[in-house]
């Protein structure tokens, strides 16, 4: 099953600076909405849920 794409609540009213995701067959895709043509990341369950995990714990705050 392929989903629509996502655009995350928190891009708010600046347009299309931000990412969009969506399910394909059971991966993540990710793509930089500013350019819905260009590359997209794919993840498997175990790869995003680590991501999101991640995320979640602040791993990745400066």
């Amino acid at each position: 099953m392929i989903t629509r794409w996502k655009k995350s609540s928190k891009s708010g009213s600046n347009g299309g600076s931000c990412v969009e995701i969506r399910e394909n067959n059971g991966t993540i895709q990710v793509r930089d909405s500013k350019d819905p043509s260009g590359p997209i990341l794919t993840f498997n369950a175990k790869e995003w849920a680590a991501f999101i995990g991640g995320a979640k714990d602040g791993e990745f705050d400066l």
